[in-house]
Parts: structure tokens; sequence; C-alpha cells
């Protein structure tokens, strides 16, 4: 437990652990974030990598390029089926990922006014899919916030990892009167690599 600080090449991360037992719950305060358009050509190579069609899409969730830290694609599904149904081109997003600076897609399907089902594909990080992604969490908060589809004041539910038999909760606060957005979310101790 305790106040730490990532000094990251964008600026400070404050992270807060509290708890009185395992789990802890671990809290990280975003840089200011911003959300960004995305051209329709590479809107439609990820699609063609994902397999999915521009019908598939949520339209009240417009793609955007969101960075909180680090860039994320946003994604909307149109429905939960589209999100289970993940087998994508591994080599063809990398590729697509590299030249837009990506860190992850983030695939999001809208379950209530602040409920949402996320997964993301990081093959830039050498994996199919990541589990729980704090970065891409305080990324689609920011995403949220921008398009208005939340309040300014709110907290987002972000269940991630289901359909990879992992799920991970995080939890997404906004406050109207700091840009920073704050992710929550269960955390275990890791080990330090030796010599540290």
């Amino acid at each position: 437990t305790g106040d730490y600080t990532f000094h990251t090449a964008v600026g400070e991360v404050p992270v807060s652990v509290v708890g009185e037992q395992a789990p802890l719950k671990a809290t990280l305060t975003s840089v200011a974030p911003r959300v960004h358009d995305v051209e329709a050509a590479d809107v439609a190579e990820a699609l063609a990598a994902l397999g999915w069609e521009p019908g598939e899409l949520d339209e009240a969730l417009p793609p955007r390029i969101a960075f909180a830290g680090v860039r994320h694609l946003v994604l909307a599904a149109a429905t939960r089926e589209r999100l289970a149904a993940l087998d994508y081109d591994f080599d063809g997003l990398l590729r697509l990922m590299r030249r837009l600076d990506l860190t992850t897609v983030q695939l999001v399907w809208r379950a209530s006014d602040s409920v949402f089902h996320v997964r993301d594909p990081f093959p830039v990080g050498g994996v199919v899919e990541d589990a729980a992604t704090g970065a891409a969490a305080a990324a689609f908060g920011a995403y949220a916030r921008e398009l208005a589809l939340v309040p300014p004041s709110a907290r987002l539910t972000l269940h991630q990892g289901q359909d990879m038999g992992r799920p991970s909760l995080l939890e997404v606060d906004l406050s109207a009167e700091d840009p920073r957005v704050r992710v929550t979310g269960a955390a275990i101790s890791v080990p330090a690599s030796p010599g540290q």
C-alpha cells in the first residue's frame, strides 16, 4: 500500500494502492488526455485486419484515437456478439498499429449508460490480447467524455478479459474539475527483476 509516482516519457503518473488485505486496489491518474480524429482509410484497414464489417460498428460511438499517455484506436461494436468473436490478422493489425503509433486497439461494446465491455488486441506487445489495460481504460474515459457519452463527472465500469477467460474489472473516474482520468482495479505484487 502507499502512494507512488511513475516517471514516464509523457509525464508523472501517480499511483495510489490501498486495502487491508489482498487483493489490494490500485488507482492510477493519467496525464492530460487527448482525443483525435482518425482517417477513414485507417479505420478501414483496422476493420479489415479484425475481420469486421463497417456495418458492425456502433454509429453512436465513432472511431477515434484516444491518448492518456499512449495512443489507442477506439472501435465500438454494435453488438456483444461481434465483440466476443475476436479472431484477427495479427501481422496486419501489427503493421497498422506500428504505423499509427498505437499501443492497443480498444474494442468496446456499450452495455448501459456507464458500463462497457472491452477487449484490447495487443500485437505490439507480442500477445494476441491483454486481459486488463489501465492505459486503454484511461484513454477510453477521455474518449467518452470528449464525445459527451457520459456527464463531465462520471464513473464508468469496464469489463475486460471475459472472452479470453481472464475476467477483469476496471473503474474509470472522470471529474469536471480535472482533465486527467483515474483508473482503479485490483492489484497484485509483481516480483522485481533480478538486480533491482
